[in-house]
């Protein structure tokens, strides 16, 4: 019986010969808990469509729509050395206001985590470090949840955690979030973080892939410092050189991101850079090649 791993990757090889090579290379140096992760997450988004009777098929092509958009995006980029947008009220029209839009980039976003080895990688570095950077999480903040992975990790790592927030101004981020997770235990909020009260504070925040699509990241890591419990830990993803057709805010390279951090006040604990190609560091600069950056933060007392 083939596993939904194999079955995506045998659609796309269908649909897209050249991109299926590309995938194939990336993730065969993974290993098999490589397999299994992406196996138990696939096997929930599976549920998903069959109780919405949607056809697997949807979700592969929304994926290659995504992949196009994205090679139209980096034409661009390499052209202009721009995001195309700079306007977070035209962007949420534009694409968080239009339900087709966001249907087929949330279900590619969903195929991405796992196809895509530097996302996968960015998941076992949560995991692995969640309950060791923050080991008595009483309220834990999911900001911008969108296909749930990570809230999904986050009640496996820690379980005994009795509040589990996810935020996200897209009604279809949510929807598609609860089909997938599929877990009561998981209040959500359609609203911006901006809305939250100050004294709501929160043991743990995670914000994946959020900074770049606002237009000053440096007021939102400010309010994260508003919700963060004094010895609350935040975990934090954003691209450098990642043009898509929802991205704002361009980092250039690692030290801006860092630098960003220190200006909210923040410290670093333990961070992660994973380029999303398999050539060097210097090769990605000289090519803009999206490299994606992680980090466990916490409040500066000093």
């Amino acid at each position: 019986m083939s596993t939904s791993l194999a079955l995506i990757l045998s659609k796309i090889q269908n649909k897209n010969p050249g991109h299926f090579s590309k995938l194939e290379a990336n993730l065969a140096a993974l290993d098999a808990e490589y397999t299994i992760a992406a196996n138990a997450f696939f096997d929930k988004y599976f549920s998903y469509l069959n109780r919405n009777n949607i056809e697997l098929d949807f979700g592969i092509d929304c994926y290659l729509h995504m992949i196009s958009d994205m090679l139209e995006e980096r034409l661009k980029f390499i052209r202009e050395g721009s995001y195309s947008n700079s306007s977070f009220d035209d962007v949420e029209k534009r694409i968080y206001g239009n339900l087709e839009i966001m249907t087929y980039h949330m279900h590619g976003l969903v195929l991405a985590q796992f196809l895509w080895f530097d996302q996968y990688e960015r998941l076992v570095f949560f995991s692995r470090n969640l309950k060791k950077h923050h080991n008595n999480i009483q309220k834990y903040l999911e900001i911008g949840g969108g296909h749930g992975l990570y809230i999904n990790e986050a009640i496996s790592v820690i379980p005994e955690t009795p509040q589990f927030d996810l935020v996200d101004i897209s009604q279809s981020s949510l929807d598609l979030a609860k089909g997938i997770v599929n877990n009561d235990k998981i209040n959500y909020y359609l609203k911006n973080i901006f809305d939250f009260s100050d004294d709501e504070k929160y043991d743990f925040i995670t914000m994946g892939e959020v900074l770049e699509h606002v237009e000053d990241p440096l007021s939102l890591l400010q309010k994260i410092a508003d919700l963060l419990s004094e010895d609350g830990v935040c975990y934090i993803t954003t691209p450098i050189n990642a043009p898509m057709i929802d991205h704002i805010y361009l980092f250039n390279n690692e030290d801006e991101i860092r630098d960003l951090f220190r200006k909210a006040n923040f410290e670093i604990i333990e961070e992660q850079i994973v380029i999303s190609e398999k050539i060097t560091e210097k090769q990605a600069a000289k090519r803009k090649v999206p490299v994606m950056y992680a980090a466990f933060i916490k409040k500066n007392k000093k």
